[in-house]
């Protein structure tokens, strides 16, 4: 069995350099934090051998070593605030399906908690907005859906455009429009309630 390429110091800075450059989510081999701690592992096996403590190839190791934790943590950094910038867009209005496919596998798990955790809150707040006679005066109850086939640009219930959409799209839109669109095949809930 052959195996995997080991990640490297300019792979790792590379990465950093892409996703500082970037608004979008930049994609990460699926294996990417697992080959990272290899790399990190290694080095600090090399820089911990016995023998000379200042001799070049240590200091430079270890150097190296700091570097990579550090340019790793920035690079996760960033990736949180694109992630926490696309829950936000994505409660608002909706999330293409590019970003969601550049997420690492821990982070679609973070994106569809926190989503759930927004969603929760925002009923809490229509519940809480209530007019003096019980009635909410204005709900406004997303639903995050996913484009099961291309689709033209259209008109919601209210007047407002949606769309074109492309086959695999994620978007969040008003729960009476998702409604009738996964009724009628066409979408398919990705987070139900």
């Amino acid at each position: 069995m052959a195996k995997l390429k080991m990640v490297t110091y300019n792979d790792i800075y590379e990465c950093l350099r892409k996703e500082r450059y970037s608004e979008q989510l930049q994609p990460l081999p699926k294996k990417f934090v697992g080959q990272t701690a290899e790399y990190i592992q290694e080095k600090k096996k090399l820089a911990n051998q016995p023998g000379d403590l200042f001799s070049d190839e240590i200091l430079k190791t270890k150097k190296q070593l700091e570097n990579a934790v550090s340019i790793f943590k920035e690079l996760m950094l960033i990736r949180k605030k694109k992630l926490l910038s696309l829950v936000f867009v994505a409660s608002e209005t909706g999330i293409n399906k590019r970003d969601f496919e550049n997420m690492l596998p821990f982070e679609k798990e973070l994106f569809d908690n926190v989503m759930i955790s927004i969603e929760q809150a925002e009923k809490v707040v229509s519940k809480e907005f209530a007019t003096g006679n019980g009635v909410i005066t204005e709900e406004r109850e997303l639903k995050l859906i996913l484009f099961l086939e291309d689709m033209e640009k259209f008109v919601g219930l209210e007047g407002k455009d949606f769309g074109p959409y492309k086959k695999g799209d994620i978007v969040n839109i008003p729960k009476k429009v998702a409604d009738i669109l996964t009724g009628s095949g066409k979408t398919e809930l990705v987070i139900d309630d």
